[in-house]
């Protein structure tokens, strides 16, 4: 078992992890773009808009994770698209994981506004072992002196980083 207070790990180098880690090394060393892109934009909007309702939204914890949506029985992600929704639970997961470190247990909730979708996450013991795991592969891409090789992905096109890893490849 991994020690909790050595991880230091976001939730976005989670959701980064299970996406590319090539964008995990370069967000994690401040090489960042997702101010340039209109697709960041468009779900920190939908982001605001949505659940306005609620009581809790973006609570932090310990500068490592902003939940969402929080109540006594849940903890929510809003996300724009389901397209990534393994990155997205494994965020998720990572947040019920955290707060069952000190001690609060919650279901979480996956919710996709523009699909008018919700989906139920619980943490299980063998979620627990994946995401140590997530953690260590983490701290190994982090702690390399350059990023991983580019590898071209289905979502690559859509990403804000796609001009810094593909600038001068043939299509």
């Amino acid at each position: 078992m991994l020690d909790f207070n050595e991880i230091k790990t976001t939730g976005l180098q989670v959701q980064y992890y299970k996406v590319c880690q090539r964008k995990l090394w370069l967000h994690t060393h401040q090489i960042s773009f997702e101010h340039e892109s209109d697709r960041v934009l468009e779900g920190k909007i939908l982001h605001e808009q949505s659940y306005n309702h609620k009581k809790s939204k973006e609570v932090m914890i310990e500068n490592l994770i902003k939940i969402d949506l929080y109540d006594e029985k849940y903890v929510g992600e809003v996300k724009s698209s389901s397209k990534m929704q393994e990155a997205d639970k494994a965020q998720l997961l990572y947040y019920l994981y955290v707060l069952k470190q000190y001690g609060i247990e919650r279901t979480g909730r996956l919710h996709y506004p523009k699909e008018k979708k919700i989906e139920e996450i619980e943490l299980t013991a063998v979620d627990e072992v994946g995401l140590e795991e997530v953690l260590q592969g983490i701290r190994q891409v982090v702690a390399a002196n350059k990023p991983p090789k580019a590898v071209k992905l289905p979502y690559c096109g859509k990403c804000a980083y796609y001009h810094f890893c593909w600038v001068g490849e043939a299509e």
